[in-house]
């Protein structure tokens, strides 16, 4: 099918949370036109690869989680003395490789320097993320990392509602990994513990239980 903006958008407004929409043979222009029409709705995740397009309605749960490895990543460069950039959920997208995304979270590391003080991010002249975090609670995101490779993303950290993966990017492709690239403190064992840890004794206690485990292994 061949989808006109107007035909979908009061879809997309009745988008029950959790949910996904999956359209084919949209042209990037509609893509980008889609784009300006929800960016007053809020929470959504819009992906798009090569006509293919897909908006998801995010559980409140992924904001919970993805709260909290935003915390970790800050506390993580507080305490190691890291520059530290986050961007959120923003739209990373490049014309030329026909592929666009919106992650859960996102944070430059290495290339923080860069984007200090930009609101927007131009991927034609801008560095990409150097991670971005995916929750797959309700939603499968390993069909995304073919956007993100082209894009340039480093590094993807997974969390599917029990278990942490940190994938790093090789010769195009994603291989998990048993550390992050940007934080070298940083393993899927440890970011899984301090997210269950969350969950059963609350995001301060987490906070502040990962705040003193970096310090008694910080150099």
């Amino acid at each position: 099918m061949t989808a006109e903006t107007p035909d979908y958008l009061g879809v997309i407004d009745h988008l029950p949370r959790g949910a996904s929409l999956k359209l084919d043979y949209v042209d990037w222009a509609k893509y980008e036109r889609l784009l300006d029409e929800v960016k007053e709705k809020p929470g959504l995740r819009i992906s798009y690869d090569s006509g293919r397009l897909r908006v998801v309605s995010p559980l409140p749960e992924h904001e919970e989680y993805k709260g909290l490895i935003h915390d970790l990543a800050v506390v993580l460069a507080e305490e190691l003395d890291l520059k530290l950039e986050t961007r959120g959920s923003a739209t990373y997208k490049r014309q030329r490789d026909s592929k666009g995304a919106e992650p859960d979270e996102s944070f430059y590391v290495k290339t923080a320097e860069a984007i200090i003080g930009k609101r927007h991010i131009d991927l034609t002249v801008d560095p990409p993320p150097d991670i971005v975090v995916e929750i797959d609670s309700t939603n499968e995101s390993l069909w995304k990392f073919s956007i993100y490779a082209a894009l340039g993303v480093s590094e993807i950290w997974r969390y599917d509602g029990k278990q942490a993966q940190i994938y790093r990017l090789v010769d195009e492709a994603y291989v998990e990994s048993s550390s992050s690239g940007s934080f070298e403190m940083m393993t899927p064992t440890v970011l899984t513990e301090f997210i269950e840890l969350s969950k059963t004794s609350g995001q301060s206690s987490a906070r502040s239980a990962f705040r003193q485990w970096v310090r008694s292994r910080r150099p």
